[in-house]
């Protein structure tokens, strides 16, 4: 095992990190019905805090954004007031936060929502998944499509929600582009039939994505603008296809050109591509490869395929995360059952080395 690499300082954006590891942004489900974040939520990030760049879990920008139950936002009052809680904690302990901005699109069920309201994607086709909801798992209903004019407002949101994060004392915002979720849905033929300026040729199916880090650079700054991609995953009903390689080598060099802090990748499989997203991408590149053990942490930053690794699973379970990956000690479980909503039970109760 090779953890020299990972105990170097570095910096992302504004912030100087005393090492290469970052929390990973993970759904909850303990956010108040209205979006605001739930009272265990500052203890929660506090306590990962030990991570140096703390990433939260996805933050509807709207209420249109929202997709699962009890998810937090970032566009209102409460949310701001709630998010200003957690950032002071997360400071507090000497980490950067960054709030994930997570519009679901399709992948939504109106009885999550405050609104009720049909869910809205590129196109009007349901991602042919079942989603959880206060009824059970529900089939997931067809998306109505949005206009042009509603893709702007869209990308205003986006921009809203950033300067609201800003304003909650947040040191950034991680676009989500992954995972399935709106900003997916734009890149695969198969969530976008659009025939307009959005959908077709590759240029026009990511240019939802440059125009939202676009908006949300000129609005809050370039260094406290990441975003997060997932090339060839094929959650949510998600697939990109063959020409799926081809469309992150056209989108990865636009967004460099925005100077962004850093580029989020989850990432499983095509090497090639992802060397090529590394040459394309100078700023710091944050990776999750799914598979990873954690003897192997550490190796593509030393092979110089990342800059920092962002920590899940094993980090919901053990808040101390890097004091026991330091010391080679033993780790928590994680408790599958008390992943998404409940209260301090897997939660904030996870018990660490001291």
């Amino acid at each position: 095992m090779n953890k020299n690499a990972l105990f170097t300082p570095t910096t992302v954006g504004n912030l100087s990190l005393r090492h290469r590891f970052a929390l990973a942004p993970m759904t909850r489900s303990r956010a108040q019905f209205d979006g605001t974040p739930g009272e265990l939520a500052a203890e929660y990030y506090a306590q990962r805090a030990g991570l140096g760049l703390i990433i939260t879990e996805g933050t509807q920008p709207s209420a249109d954004g929202q997709g699962y139950l009890m998810t937090p936002g970032i566009y209102a009052d409460s949310h701001v007031e709630g998010w200003r809680r957690i950032a002071d904690a997360v400071h507090e302990k000497g980490a950067g936060l960054f709030i994930q901005l997570m519009h679901v699109g399709r992948v939504s069920h109106p009885g999550n929502t405050p609104h009720g309201r049909q869910a809205v994607a590129p196109s009007a086709v349901a991602p042919g998944t079942p989603m959880f909801t206060m009824q059970g798992m529900q089939p997931i209903p067809e998306p109505r499509e949005l206009s042009a004019q509603e893709i702007r407002q869209a990308i205003q949101e986006f921009r809203h929600a950033a300067a609201r994060a800003v304003e909650a004392g947040a040191d950034g915002v991680e676009i989500h582009g992954a995972n399935g979720y709106l900003v997916q849905q734009f890149f695969a033929s198969n969530a976008n039939t659009r025939v307009d300026e959005y959908g077709g040729a590759i240029e026009n199916r990511t240019r939802f994505a440059i125009e939202v880090a676009t908006a949300i650079a000129q609005e809050i700054g370039p260094e406290r603008t990441g975003i997060r991609l997932s090339p060839g995953v094929t959650l949510n009903g998600i697939e990109e296809g063959e020409e799926g390689p081809s469309l992150y080598r056209y989108l990865v060099p636009e967004l460099a050109k925005l100077n962004l802090a850093y580029l989020h990748l989850m990432y499983a499989g095509d090497e090639a591509l992802l060397r090529d997203i590394r040459s394309a991408w100078k700023n710091p590149l944050i990776l999750l490869r799914l598979g990873r053990t954690l003897e192997g942490l550490g190796d593509d930053v030393t092979a110089g395929l990342a800059d920092v690794v962002s920590i899940g699973r094993w980090a919901l379970a053990n808040p101390d995360f890097v004091e026991r990956f330091r010391a080679d000690a033993p780790f928590n479980e994680p408790d599958p059952a008390t992943f998404y909503g409940g209260g301090a039970a897997g939660y904030t109760d996870y018990p660490t080395l001291h």
